[in-house]
C-alpha cells in the first residue's frame, strides 16, 4: 500500500490505473473525480466527451477515497498528463480502427471496423484478455453478463465476432446461448467462438462436435494472456470474417443476376445445372426447381441445330475458351428458340474450370418470335385460343401490302406475363410490319449487309443512314375495308379533309379571357390549399387520377399539376425566370383552353404533362436527353392543344375556317397552338417566362418545342412512328445483341446523345405517347376518356349535319356508334405497335398491362353488344 499507483491510457481511450505493487488484486474499484464527472467502478459514463471516451476501464489494488498513498494534486496531475497521452495516441488508434478494402474478385469493397460481443458472466483475467486484445486490435466491443442482454445487443449492433465463455455453467449454458443467437438471420455471417476450460496434460481433448453442432464455429483454449486473445481474433478476422463478408457482398450479384433481362444459366465443370435466373425461367418455360441439380444431357434438345455444333462448343469451353453464336433450345412446351448465346468457363482452384457461365438472348427472327408467342398463349389458355386466333387476323388489309402485328393485349391481361410482353417487346422490333415502301427497302438493305464484304456494308451503312434522315416513312393506306369504325377513324384523323363546300365558313371563338372559377390560384407551390396538395402527393403515379384532380381544382388542374411537375424538373431555374412568372404563364395558357370541351381542355392538357413528366422519369429516357430537351417537352406538352376548339383538323379544312385558310389546310391545329402559346407568352413580360434566357437557347428551345407539338398531328403518325422504330429500335436492339451484358444500356444511351436527330425522334414519340395515352391508363380512367372524346366526336357529326358539311367520321353518330368498337379499332390501328416500340425503348410494364386489361375490357362490352357508353356523371356505378 506504500506505493504510488500508475494511470495508463490505452489508444482506445480506456483508462487502465494500477498499482505498482503487482502482488495484489487489480481488480478492487473506486471512485476518482475529473472535472464535473464522476467514474465509479469498472464501467463509467462520462461526460467530458471531448477529453475521453464514454467508457472506461478503472483497476486497481491500492487506492481508495480516504488513502494517503496519492494526494489530489499527484491524483490531477497524473490523470492529466494520461489524457494528453491518449490525445496523442488516439490518432494510432483511430487509423487502427478505421475502414478496410477488400477485394472479391473486380468488386471492391469497404469493411468497416470488426465488431466483438463479450459474453461472460463474470469478469475475470479471460475476458480482460479479450477486451485488451480487442482494443490492441482496434476493434469496437462490448460486453454482455446474461443470455437476455447477449442476444439484445447481437440484434442491435451484428457483430461480426462472438466469444462465449463456456468453461462453467454454473451462470448460463453457453450451447443453449449459441443457439438462440444462431436463430436468428443476422448470424449467418457471424463467427461465434467458444472459450473452453485447459486440459491437464494427462486428461484426453475432448471432441469439438457438440459444439458445432450447437453452432459453435472455434474453439478457444482458455488463456488470458493479451497476445494469445490477440493472435485468436487477427486470424478470425482474416480468415472466417473476411470470407464471411466477401459471401455477404455475393447477394448484391445474385440480386442483380434476379433482375438482369437476360438469361443466365450457371453450371458446374461437368455441365451440372447450379442457377439460373427469372429470364431464364422465363425464356425456357421451366421452373428453376425443375432444372437446379440436372445435367444438361437430361434435357430435350432441339433438332434444329447443326450435328456437330455441340461438339465444336464443347471443343472451345474445355480449352477455357469463351464461344458465342446462335444455337437453337427447346422450351418446356416443345419448340424450338433461336438464341444468340455467350458461354464463358470460369477458372477456379488449380487453374481448373470450375464452372460454366452461359448468357442466352432471344436470336430476333420472325419464326422464332412467333414460337414464342405461340408458346406463351398456349401456357396461359386453354379455351380462348380460338377467339385469340380470330383477333389476329382482325386487322390484315388495313394497311397494304401488310399485315398486322397482333396486340398481347387481346392475348392475356395475367401479370406473369408483364415480363414476357418486355421480351415480346423487344423481340418484335425486328419483326414490326408498318410496311411503307421505305421500310421494305431499309429491311432489304439490312439482309444483304449480312453476308456483303466489309467495303459493301460500309457503303450501305452509308445508304441506309440518307434513308433515314428522308420524309420517305408515310405507309400507304389501303381502300375501306369491312370495318367502318377503323375507316373512318382513320379518315377522319389522317386526312385534311379538302371536301370543302363553297360559302361556308366556321369561325370559333378566341378564349383568351375566360374565367373558371373562383377558387384562388397559389402564390407558390407550398401554397396549395391541402386538399389539392394530398392529391398532388401522389402525382409521380402512373395511376394518378387527373380526374380527381380536375373536380378539387374546379377544373384548373393545369395550373397546379404545372407549379410541382415544373418545379420538380427545375424549369424555372433552367429558365431563369420567377415561381411568379411561371405561375402566371399557366393562369394565362390554362384560360386559353375550352372547358366547354368535353375532351380537350386543360383536364387533357395536364393529364399529357403528366405522362410527358413520367416517362422522362425513366431511366433510358432520362439518360438519352438533355436538361433542355426536358423543359421543351413539359412546355411543348402544356400548350400542345391550347385554344382547342374541339373539331378535327378534317373539320376545319371544310368549313373554310380563317385557321385551315391561314395555315393553308396543313397541321392547321397544330400549328395555331404552338403559334398561339408562344404570341400569349410574350405579349406580356409578367408571364414571359422565356424574357431571361439568350437568344440561342431561346431558338433552340422554341424549335424544339415546335417541333414537338406538330408531331402530334395524326397524319404523320406511321411516319415517326416507322422513323423511331428503323432509327432508335432496331440499331439499339442489334448494338445491344452485339454488346451483350457489358454496360450495353450506358453505351447505346450515350450513342443516342451523340445525335440530335435521333434526340428529336424520342422527345416526338414521347409527346405522340403522352397525347393518346388514355388506353393505356387505369380502367376506370380510359372509360371516361373514351366517354370523352366520343361525346366530342358526336358533337361535331351533329354539327357538320346541321351546317351541310361532308361529315368526316359518320360512324360517330350518338343515336348508333358502338363505342367499345371505336376504341378496339383506336387500340389495333394506333396505339399497339406505338406503344410495343415505345416500350421496347423505356420499359413501360405497367402501361403495357393497363393496355391489356382495357382492350379485353372493350371486347367483352363489344361481344355483349354494348354499341354505347354512359360518362361517369351520366352512371355511378
Amino acid at each position: 500500500m506504500g506505493c504510488a499507483p500508475s494511470i495508463h491510457v490505452s489508444q482506445s481511450g480506456v483508462i487502465y490505473c494500477r498499482d505498482s505493487d503487482e502482488s495484489n488484486s487489480p481488480h478492487q474499484t473506486t471512485t476518482i473525480s475529473q472535472g464535473t464527472a464522476t467514474l465509479h467502478g469498472l464501467f463509467i459514463k462520462t461526460d467530458a466527451a471531448d477529453s475521453i471516451p464514454s467508457v472506461i476501464l478503472v483497476g486497481f489494488s491500492c487506492l481508495s477515497p480516504d488513502s494517503n498513498n496519492l494526494d489530489r494534486r499527484t491524483a490531477k496531475q497524473t490523470l492529466s498528463g494520461s489524457v494528453k497521452e491518449w490525445r496523442r495516441e488516439n490518432i494510432v488508434s483511430l487509423k487502427k480502427a478505421s475502414t478496410t478494402e477488400v477485394q472479391i474478385g473486380p468488386m471492391r469493397l469497404t469493411q468497416d471496423p470488426i465488431q466483438v460481443l463479450l459474453i461472460f458472466a463474470k469478469e475475470d483475467n479471460q475476458s480482460d484478455g479479450f477486451w485488451w486484445a480487442c482494443d490492441r486490435a482496434g476493434y469496437r466491443c462490448n460486453i454482455a453478463r446474461t443470455p437476455e442482454s447477449a442476444l439484445e445487443c447481437f440484434l442491435d449492433k451484428h457483430q461480426e465476432i462472438i466469444v462465449i465463455d463456456h468453461r462453467n455453467s454454473r451462470y448460463f449454458d453457453a450451447e443453449d446461448i449459441c443457439r438462440s443467437i444462431r436463430a436468428t438471420k443476422p448470424s449467418e455471417h457471424t463467427v461465434i467462438l467458444a472459450v473452453v476450460p485447459r486440459t491437464s496434460a494427462d486428461q484426453e481433448e475432448t471432441s469439438v462436435l457438440p459444439l458445432l453442432n450447437a453452432g459453435f464455429n472455434r474453439q478457444f483454449m482458455e488463456n488470458s494472456s493479451i497476445t494469445a486473445c490477440y493472435n485468436e481474433l487477427v486470424q478470425i478476422e482474416h480468415g472466417e470474417v473476411r470470407s464471411q463478408f466477401k459471401l455477404r457482398a455475393c447477394n448484391a450479384v445474385f440480386m442483380a443476376l434476379d433482375h438482369c433481362q437476360e438469361a443466365i444459366e450457371i453450371t458446374s465443370e461437368d455441365h451440372v445445372i447450379q442457377y439460373v435466373n427469372p429470364a431464364f425461367e422465363r425464356m425456357m418455360g421451366y421452373h428453376k426447381g425443375e432444372l437446379i441439380g440436372k445435367e444438361l444431357t437430361e434435357l430435350p434438345k432441339s433438332d434444329k441445330n447443326c450435328a456437330d455444333l455441340l461438339d465444336t462448343i464443347n471443343t472451345f469451353i474445355k480449352k477455357g475458351k469463351e464461344w458465342q453464336g446462335v444455337y437453337y433450345a427447346r422450351r418446356k412446351s416443345g419448340d424450338s428458340i433461336q438464341q444468340h448465346v455467350k458461354i464463358t468457363p470460369v477458372i477456379g482452384q488449380g487453374g481448373k474450370i470450375r464452372h460454366f457461365v452461359s448468357l442466352k438472348r432471344l436470336h430476333c427472327t420472325n419464326e422464332n418470335n412467333k414460337q414464342l408467342y405461340k408458346s406463351h398463349r398456349d401456357e396461359k389458355y386453354t379455351g380462348d385460343n380460338s377467339q385469340s386466333e380470330s383477333h389476329s387476323f382482325k386487322c390484315k388489309n388495313r394497311r397494304k401490302d401488310s399485315t398486322d402485328v397482333k396486340s398481347i393485349a387481346s392475348q392475356s391481361s395475367d401479370a406473369p406475363s408483364l415480363q414476357t410482353r418486355r421480351y415480346s417487346s423487344m423481340a418484335r422490333i425486328h419483326s414490326m410490319t408498318i410496311e411503307a415502301p421505305i421500310t421494305k427497302v431499309i429491311n432489304i438493305i439490312n439482309a444483304a449487309q449480312e453476308n456483303s464484304p466489309i467495303t459493301v456494308a460500309e457503303a450501305l451503312d452509308r445508304v441506309l443512314e440518307i434513308l433515314r434522315t428522308t420524309e420517305l416513312y408515310s405507309p400507304q393506306l389501303g381502300t375501306k375495308d369491312e370495318d367502318p369504325h377503323t375507316s373512318d377513324l382513320v379518315g377522319g384523323l389522317m386526312t385534311d379533309g379538302l371536301r370543302r363546300l363553297s360559302g361556308n365558313e366556321y369561325v370559333f371563338s378566341k378564349n383568351t379571357n375566360l374565367s373558371h372559377s373562383h377558387l384562388s390560384v397559389p402564390n407558390s407551390i407550398s401554397d396549395v390549399p391541402p386538399c389539392i396538395a394530398q392529391l398532388l402527393d401522389n402525382e409521380e403515379s402512373w395511376d394518378f387520377n387527373i380526374f380527381e384532380l380536375e373536380a378539387v381544382t374546379n377544373k384548373r388542374p393545369l395550373v397546379y399539376l404545372g407549379l410541382k411537375v415544373f418545379a420538380r424538373f427545375g424549369v424555372s431555374e433552367f429558365l431563369s425566370c420567377s415561381e411568379a412568372t411561371l405561375r402566371a404563364w399557366l393562369q394565362v395558357i390554362e384560360a386559353n383552353y375550352h372547358s366547354s370541351n368535353s375532351y380537350h381542355n386543360s383536364t387533357h392538357a395536364a393529364d399529357v404533362l403528366h405522362a410527358t413528366a413520367f416517362f422522362l422519369g425513366k431511366e433510358r429516357v432520362k439518360g438519352s436527353l438533355d436538361h433542355l430537351d426536358e423543359v421543351a417537352a413539359l412546355i411543348a406538352a402544356t400548350i400542345h392543344d391550347v385554344d382547342h376548339p374541339g373539331r378535327t383538323n378534317s373539320f376545319l379544312c371544310n368549313a373554310g375556317s380563317e385557321l385551315a385558310v391561314l395555315y393553308n389546310d396543313t397541321a392547321v391545329l397544330e400549328s395555331h397552338h404552338t403559334a398561339l402559346a408562344f404570341q400569349l407568352t410574350t405579349k406580356d413580360s409578367k408571364c414571359n417566362i422565356f424574357k431571361n434566357i439568350d437568344r440561342n437557347h431561346y431558338r433552340t428551345l422554341r424549335q424544339a418545342i415546335i417541333d414537338m407539338v406538330l408531331a402530334t398531328e395524326m397524319t404523320k403518325h406511321f411516319e415517326h412512328v416507322n422513323k423511331f422504330v428503323n432509327s432508335i429500335n432496331k440499331p439499339m436492339a442489334s448494338e445491344e445483341t452485339s454488346l451483350h451484358s457489358e454496360g450495353s444500356d450506358c453505351e447505346c444511351t450515350a450513342n443516342i446523345k451523340n445525335f440530335p436527330d435521333n434526340q428529336t425522334l424520342i422527345k416526338r414519340m414521347m409527346i405522340k405517347c403522352a397525347d393518346v395515352a388514355n388506353p393505356c391508363r387505369p380502367l376506370e380512367l380510359c372509360i371516361e376518356w373514351a366517354g370523352r372524346i366520343s361525346e366530342e366526336y358526336f358533337a361535331q357529326t351533329d354539327e357538320e349535319k346541321r351546317q351541310g358539311l361532308p361529315v368526316v367520321m359518320p360512324v360517330f353518330d350518338r343515336n348508333t356508334c358502338s363505342i367499345p368498337k371505336s376504341q378496339i379499332s383506336f387500340i389495333d390501328y394506333f396505339i399497339t405497335d406505338m406503344f410495343d416500340a415505345w416500350d421496347a425503348f423505356a420499359h413501360l410494364p405497367v402501361l403495357m398491362q393497363h393496355l391489356a386489361n382495357n382492350y379485353k375490357h372493350w371486347k367483352t362490352l363489344d361481344e355483349l353488344k354494348c354499341k354505347s357508353l354512359r360518362l361517369p356523371s351520366e352512371n355511378n356505378n
